[in-house]
């Protein structure tokens, strides 16, 4: 079975309760693999990055394997400002978040109520230098623990979102992107939009962020700002201390 997010937002949980974590989200128009169902909950797994949770089976609309194949196959389109609308034929309107995916309007399959965007899309592969500007769109927005739009958003949240809307894949997790690409020696060898990964006592990758020109990081830390960066990690001018501990630097593309 296979479903697609036709709402704005759906919480991505861990376990099959309204009481579970949210581990991530699920934006408009994500598409996914249902793998097991469970009173009113789903298990899925997204297409995007391979996540998995569970979902409220009033949140989404089962599609076809069918269309769930066209989907993978389609190039991604997202919507490209903070915040936009879809509407249908009824001028109802439903808000929907930067980044969520557009791809499936043009399927009458799935698209039954034959909702209708005009806002700004962004699709394809963007320099690399593009990535920074990207980064602002979510700055001061809140930490929210497996958060994925400007309305609340975490440190890998921040990073794969960033990297999704100029047409990059990076995993969900930070341990997961920690894997991903090249290591760094130094920051010296860094450019901006590469990884910087902090890790705990334990030796366990906790934190990511982006790197950008002169030794800054743009980061989700209580909200997402703009940190200094040196060989020991973040630090914070406002506290006087380093936050985060460096583990690795990592050039993804």
């Amino acid at each position: 079975m296979f479903g697609i997010c036709n709402l704005a937002i759906i919480p991505l949980r861990f376990e099959p309760s309204d009481r579970s974590e949210i581990v991530s989200q699920v934006l408009f128009g994500e598409h996914f693999k249902i793998l097991e169902q469970n009173k009113q909950w789903s298990k899925i797994q997204l297409h995007f990055d391979g996540y998995e949770g569970w979902v409220d089976e009033k949140q989404f609309q089962a599609i076809s394997e069918t269309d769930y194949n066209q989907l993978c196959n389609e190039a991604i389109i997202l919507n490209a400002d903070l915040i936009e609308y879809v509407n249908s034929p009824n001028n109802l309107l439903m808000p929907i978040p930067l980044g969520a995916s557009l791809s499936f309007l043009s399927n009458p399959a799935i698209n039954k109520t034959n909702l209708d965007f005009e806002g700004m899309k962004i699709s394809g592969i963007k320099p690399k230098s593009n990535l920074i500007n990207t980064a602002f769109m979510y700055l001061n927005a809140p930490y929210l623990w497996g958060g994925k739009t400007p309305f609340g958003i975490d440190c890998s949240g921040l990073t794969q979102m960033v990297y999704k809307l100029n047409g990059y894949k990076l995993m969900r997790d930070a341990s997961q992107q920690a894997t991903q690409g090249e290591a760094l020696s130094f920051i010296e060898e860094s450019e901006p939009g590469d990884l910087a990964f902090f890790d705990n006592e334990e030796g366990k990758i906790i934190h990511v962020g982006l790197i950008m020109d002169d030794n800054y990081i743009i980061h989700a830390s209580g909200k997402v700002r703009i940190d200094r960066l040196d060989h020991l990690g973040i630090y914070n001018a406002e506290t006087n201390r380093h936050t985060h501990k460096l583990r690795v630097i990592k050039k993804i593309i």
